[in-house]
């Protein structure tokens, strides 16, 4: 029986209070995020995570100590090798999950992989939307890691697979009926924002969440009122926007409540556990904006687990070179896009 592997690729989070200042730490050591030179960018990151530690220790209490993302993540994975097994019971399937910034580490998960010994692998970042500062990270991380067996077939980006813009479209309807279908609102696509620099260095990530906003609203005519905007904003470059928070209080002016969907992210987590459910919240009651709807993440909704599935299987079949999954195509402007650079 043929092997297969699938490795789920996300950031992490710490699993608990002890664990924050070493996450930041690895967070702002990577080179795609902080893009100096080694002597300069390492000192800085300890300097940064020692700075931001008491601030983001407050923020993983509010979620119980430690984030969710992990505990998340393996509900990603147990219903992906369900789905996985069921579509080609001719394989013997495991899903693993590498973490970018704490455990599990590529290093641990690639010794995993390779004492199971796959004929093939796949590489399913669960970031949908392509950056150099998340799936080529991880992804270049990994290639570091693994010396084990197997051909290795990777997923780019997924940005409008049908399953993932179904999942975002139906949590969204589904708050908004809870709520009573306020025709007051406006539907906020908020993503995680990057400085302006990377975007304008070749990065498809805008391009990418803007085609999957715009794919998520084609099925929601009910809420035709909507914009993208990022939230997240660090440090003093200017980032891509606009923010979350003045598009929060845009809608105030305009005397409208909002609804925010996660557009970027398949799982909760400190963003849109605290950042969304708290902040931006207590913003919007501030400013009068109400309602204050939050949509949640896909993490393990039938339509999502399904798109990963194709998306493995076709990347399977194919072979080759990374490729995304579903009808996009990054234009010719965006090179940093894997599928481009490959």
């Amino acid at each position: 029986m043929t092997k297969l592997a699938v490795v789920l690729f996300n950031l992490g989070g710490p699993d608990g209070p002890e664990a924050v200042k070493p996450f930041l730490t690895n967070l702002f050591s990577d080179p795609a995020i902080i893009t100096l030179p080694g002597i300069v960018r390492l000192p800085l990151a300890k300097m940064i995570a020692s700075g931001r530690e008491e601030a983001a220790k407050a923020n993983y209490a509010i979620m119980g100590g430690a984030s969710p993302l992990l505990p998340e993540t393996r509900r990603q994975a147990d219903a992906l090798q369900a789905a996985l097994s069921a579509a080609r019971p001719g394989l013997e399937t495991r899903v693993f999950i590498s973490m970018r910034y704490w455990k599990p580490f590529a290093d641990q998960t690639a010794a995993e992989v390779a004492e199971f010994a796959p004929d093939e692998l796949v590489l399913l970042p669960l970031y949908p939307q392509f950056s150099t500062t998340t799936s080529a990270s991880s992804l270049k991380d990994w290639a570091r890691a693994y010396r084990g067996p197997g051909a290795s077939h990777v997923v780019c980006c997924y940005p409008t697979a049908q399953g993932l813009v179904e999942a975002h479209a139906r949590a969204i309807s589904q708050t908004w009926l809870k709520a009573g279908r306020p025709d007051n609102v406006r539907l906020l696509f908020s993503a995680h924002g990057l400085p302006e620099k990377v975007i304008k260095g070749g990065d498809p990530y805008q391009a990418q969440v803007e085609a999957t906003a715009q794919a998520v609203a084609d099925l929601l005519p009910e809420l035709p009122d909507w914009s993208v905007c990022y939230q997240s904003r660090v440090g003093r470059l200017k980032w891509i926007g606009p923010s979350t928070d003045d598009a929060i209080r845009q809608a105030a002016v305009d005397g409208k409540g909002v609804l925010v969907s996660p557009i970027a992210f398949v799982s909760e987590h400190v963003e849109t556990l605290v950042e969304l459910d708290h902040e931006y919240a207590e913003l919007a009651q501030t400013l009068g904006c109400a309602p204050y709807l939050r949509a949640p993440t896909p993490t393990v909704d039938g339509a999502l687990i399904d798109a990963l599935a194709a998306a493995a299987l076709e990347a399977l079949d194919r072979g080759g070179a990374p490729a995304p999954f579903g009808t996009w195509r990054c234009p010719a402007a965006y090179g940093k896009c894997a599928c481009r650079s490959s």
